[in-house]
């Protein structure tokens, strides 16, 4: 057993350095290494790969704590096989606790316990097949062994290749919803013949581990030896686990790319389980409460004083309200922000008739982040949104505004709003929820594992905003759009594509851009037109993965509000932020009212041009060419922001931060972290 450890750890370590060569000359990789990243990106890279080898190799030591020989004699192996068949009898018969957890858990837990006591009982009964059945148990756990390391390896590649970085909490977030995610990925890659083929090389390794060696297993499970190595592999894996977390705190690059390159996926992905929600006070810098109160309340009356929507002086005009969120519409696909591709000839032609924000950033990379800051008008959180955590209902939202003022308010999603929480947050919030349960048969003409196309989700949308008229009442409805998400999957015949493959990325973007021209054409002829405000924003671009923690120009996303005859046409070049658009709506519509927003109107004269971005745990402020970055271990880090001859833009570490545009970022992310929510209930 302990040649065949030394052997998995072997290939582990292949797989490793293998890994790291491809991603390295990914086209996703920017390489523009120092000499010493270069070094870390290898070297730490091959500790880190031993370190987390070392825990790989904790199930076999379990295995061979099931080869212990005392187990089977009596009394110990009858009460065990009366204890086994006691659990089958509860599973099978009784509400177990199992069923609280429902989809296929029950069904799991069936057929591992039957599997255990049959096992267990042959064993038992028929000593003579012991040596046997341990065997193939190694040979079995082996392969297994393998086949999870090989596909791993794709699975870290295509996660690289989407976001360009090893596994963070997305990858975790994903597996709780196995249905969309797995679904998605049937649809989006070769799943069979890439399940077949590494079972195929799984097998073929497996058989060249033990071709010229004898599988010895005398001698492994007695007590002693037992012992013996659970207390060796103990020290080992512990010794792993700080030198994994150590070189992940504090052995980090300037360079994201190599950072992540030196990592270990594995230990990434184990890291994003634990790390999904940060709590902010233990892991950021922050500032006495009274301080960030007082400062906090400063910044707002210098600038556009966010607590005070419009003027108490005018009327308020109850205008309908449609927000139209897009799935993962990055500025660069549009004519006006540099693209020659003609994926957006509506969009493109919408512009010049709306009020257009040439300089607005999303919050976060995430779709719940756009729904975040668009519904609390707040700075993003730390580690997960607001909208997946609980006990999020009852706070200050947009829906809650508009409701307490006699819209009627509704959140409208061609999915299964269960996910990412949706549903819950925005029932919780002051919307009525419409999602994919609501749809009649007839309603859906496309559909693929996410919902139901863009046209369907528009059409449904009129429908409900034709009922809302009947009522007499000011609706607000907020559509999140599916179809611009891989796989890309759409009505036939609906748009046709001069370069590349219609099911594509760019695909996506042109027939979400077909969709919202039918969306208006068909809007046009409603009653309720004339005093409507449209506003199309997307939800997060379509990449955001950089050398840099916060790469600027992967957050820059197209916002314009359209409404003839009311908003006017015009640029707006000021830096802002996601969270500032419905401020800005809710101030031209005169609504007066005190708020708890933290985004501001951004057509005040007073307003403070600056945006905020963030992934999971990097907080970013970028204000007047300073991008601040907030970590965990309370690392500030800042960057000179330059804007090149093509429109983007570069970002040059600093050597010395300038104090208050820290101060500035801590202020307004500790409030949003520690204080805004509770404030608002």
């Amino acid at each position: 057993m302990l040649l065949l450890m030394v052997k998995l750890m072997a290939l582990s370590l292949v797989l490793g350095f293998l890994m790291r060569l491809v991603l390295l000359f990914s086209p996703r990789t920017v390489i523009s290494f120092t000499f010493v990243e270069w070094s870390k990106i290898f070297g730490l890279g091959l500790i880190n790969d031993i370190a987390f080898g070392f825990i790989l190799l904790v199930p076999l030591l379990v295995i061979c704590g099931g080869f212990l020989e005392c187990k089977y004699k009596r009394p110990f192996g009858y009460v065990i096989d009366l204890l086994l068949f006691a659990a089958l009898i509860y599973i099978y018969f009784f509400p177990s606790v199992f069923n609280e957890y429902g989809g296929g858990a029950p069904k799991i837990a069936k057929i591992f316990v039957t599997y255990k006591w049959i096992s267990f009982s042959l064993r038992l009964f028929l000593p003579r097949i012991r040596s046997v059945w341990r065997r193939w148990e190694v040979y079995f756990v082996t392969f297994l062994y393998v086949f999870v390391l090989l596909f791993n390896c794709i699975s870290e590649y295509c996660f690289w290749d989407e976001f360009g970085v090893r596994y963070n909490f997305i990858a975790v977030d994903y597996l709780v919803y196995t249905n969309e995610v797995i679904g998605n990925i049937f649809e989006s890659y070769p799943m069979i013949p890439i399940i077949l083929g590494v079972s195929a090389l799984s097998m073929l390794i497996t058989w060249l581990l033990f071709r010229r060696s004898h599988l010895q297993l005398k001698g492994v499970w007695s007590l002693k030896s037992f012992v013996i190595h659970t207390v060796v592999f103990t020290i080992a894996v512990v010794l792993g686990f700080e030198v994994l977390m150590f070189n992940r705190l504090y052995a980090g690059c300037d360079n994201l790319f190599a950072t992540e390159l030196q990592s270990n996926g594995g230990f990434d992905f184990y890291l994003a389980f634990k790390s999904n929600e940060l709590k902010y006070d233990q892991f950021y810098p922050t500032l006495p409460k009274q301080v960030c109160k007082r400062e906090l309340q400063k910044l707002l009356t210098e600038g556009s004083d966010s607590s005070q929507l419009g003027s108490s002086k005018q009327k308020v005009l109850k205008k309908n309200i449609v927000l139209i969120t897009v799935e993962s519409l990055s500025a660069s696909f549009l004519k006006d922000y540099g693209n020659r591709d003609g994926l957006t000839p509506n969009l493109d032609t919408l512009m010049q008739h709306s009020l257009v924000f040439d300089n607005l950033y999303a919050v976060g990379n995430r779709t719940v982040r756009g729904l975040e800051a668009l519904s609390l008008c707040l700075p993003p959180s730390s580690g997960e949104s607001i909208i997946k955590r609980a006990h999020n209902n009852g706070l200050f939202s947009v829906g809650n505004l508009l409701r307490n003022n006699g819209y009627r308010v509704q959140f409208l999603y061609g999915g299964d709003s269960y996910f990412d929480n949706m549903g819950a947050f925005f029932s919780g919030n002051g919307y009525e929820v419409v999602d994919k349960k609501n749809f009649q048969p007839g309603q859906i003409r496309f559909s693929n594992i996410w919902g139901v196309c863009d046209e369907d989700a528009y059409d449904k949308f009129l429908t409900v905003a034709d009922e809302d008229n009947r009522c007499g009442k000011p609706f607000f409805v907020n559509v999140m759009t599916i179809s611009n998400h891989r796989p890309y999957t759409f009505p036939a015949g609906k748009i046709k594509m001069d370069k590349g493959n219609v099911k594509s990325r760019n695909g996506g973007v042109k027939y979400t851009d077909y969709a919202i021209g039918e969306l208006l054409k068909e809007a046009r002829r409603k009653s309720w037109f004339k005093e409507t405000v449209f506003i199309i924003v997307a939800d997060h671009c379509a990449s955001s993965a950089g050398s840099t923690d916060i790469p600027i120009d992967d957050y820059h996303i197209p916002a314009l509000v359209y409404s003839p005859g009311f908003v006017h046409p015009q640029r707006i070049s000021k830096l802002c932020s996601q969270m500032d658009l419905m401020p800005t709506i809710l101030s031209l519509l005169h609504f007066s009212e005190r708020s708890h927003f933290i985004g501001s109107n951004v057509l005040s004269p007073n307003f403070r041009p600056r945006a905020f971005m963030a992934t999971y745990q990097n907080l970013g402020y970028w204000e007047n060419n300073c991008l601040t970055v907030l970590s965990p271990v309370c690392r500030v880090e800042q960057y000179d922001v330059k804007q090149l001859a093509d429109g983007s833009h570069s970002e040059t570490l600093r050597k010395h931060p300038i104090s208050d545009y820290v101060r500035r970022s801590e202020v307004y992310y500790q409030d949003a972290n520690l204080y805004a929510l509770k404030r608002q209930r």
